[in-house]
């Protein structure tokens, strides 16, 4: 696949970004060059595109599938797996928000209600530190339910909602 000077700096700079998100420069080069193709790419196509070795494809392919924000499409008569990228960003962003919540905060949430829950049933803590566990616990729960009342508009009332409609 050939790319245009603005389509390869597009998928440079969101190979950087990616490094910012905590993910590989590759597997998110990977995502922006599926995010411009107008069709499915094999794994070869894609290693060879972006010249990078078809095993570190393969494995950023298997990491971005995880995100859910590509998917696996076939093609009739052609065996290889060819894979596609969520094109609506309000889709992708919901999508990554709600697997950073879930691989992010989750864990987090868990363990600031069981380190309130042991101070409050006895575990010796400073009060200072009780307090602030108390005030991280109670943030975290609000921005909580605030996402979980925002993650099933549609995107036309997130964007209303975002001011942008």
């Amino acid at each position: 696949m050939d790319l245009s000077p603005v389509e390869q700096r597009f998928v440079l700079h969101w190979g950087e970004m990616g490094t910012q998100w905590g993910v590989s420069r590759t597997v998110a080069q990977i995502h922006a060059l599926l995010l411009l193709s107008p069709d499915p790419l094999p794994a070869d196509e894609i290693a060879r595109t972006l010249g990078v070795a078809r095993s570190n494809a393969s494995t950023s392919l298997r990491e971005l599938t995880g995100w859910r924000i590509i998917r696996v499409a076939h093609r009739f008569g052609d065996r290889r797996d060819r894979y596609e990228a969520l094109k609506d960003p309000w889709e992708l962003f919901r999508i990554v928000v709600e697997e950073r919540k879930r691989r992010e905060i989750d864990p987090t949430l868990a363990m600031l209600r069981q380190s309130v829950s042991r101070i409050r049933q006895g575990d010796p803590a400073r009060p200072e530190a009780q307090a602030r566990l108390e005030n991280l616990l109670d943030f975290f729960e609000s921005m909580v339910g605030a996402y979980e009342r925002l993650r099933h508009l549609e995107p036309e009332h997130l964007r209303q909602l975002a001011g942008l409609g």
